[in-house]
């Protein structure tokens, strides 16, 4: 399946709009990645199994903010869309 990307001529404020949520999009990926990397790895020890399943549990939480980012961006496009034009 291929992502649709719209295409909004406002100027400036596309450009740094998209910039932002796709840097936003990066680190919330790159922390999702992080927690569960550090989970899987105390897993490994009885001692660390309660950390590592909180980490599961902040990763899980951060995978329902990508849907949000998304949304946000969107509604923010067409806010700025509807000022300019």
């Amino acid at each position: 399946m291929q992502k649709r990307k719209a295409e909004i001529d406002v100027g400036a404020d596309h450009i740094v709009i998209e910039r932002r949520y796709r840097a936003l999009g990066a680190v919330n990926d790159l922390l999702i990645a992080v927690w569960f990397l550090i989970g899987s790895i105390f897993f490994f020890y009885d001692s660390l199994m309660t950390g590592g399943t909180w980490l599961f549990v902040a990763g899980s939480l951060q995978l329902l903010l990508r849907p949000v980012i998304t949304l946000t961006e969107l509604i923010h496009v067409n806010r700025v869309q509807k000022r300019t034009g």
